[in-house]
């Protein structure tokens, strides 16, 4: 399994377009062969902060992933076009 993990921080006037996208985004990726969840949250401290977590049964699914028409619209062009920071892990479980 490969597991990403990523801290989105947006200015104010871009919470509301990139939590939009956020969710344009995992709803499209929960629909994908290969996904085992993709969860997206919200800060309580900072609500200007989102955390992506999304885990992938191999590199072949997120490759594809990577390809989709909604990974294009909601991940390139919106939340990483929105955020003013992003800070992304990919890892894989420790067992």
């Amino acid at each position: 399994m490969l597991i990403n993990a990523v801290i989105y921080t947006f200015a104010p006037e871009n919470v509301a377009a990139g939590e939009a996208a956020l969710r344009g985004l995992r709803e499209g990726s929960r629909a994908e062969p290969g996904c085992i969840t993709f969860d997206v949250a919200r800060g309580i401290d900072d609500p200007n902060v989102y955390f992506l977590y999304e885990v992938w049964t191999d590199q072949a699914a997120l490759d594809a992933h990577y390809t989709t028409e909604h990974f294009q619209q909601y991940g390139i062009n919106g939340v990483r076009k929105l955020a003013k920071e992003r800070i992304g892990h990919r890892t894989r479980n420790l067992d």
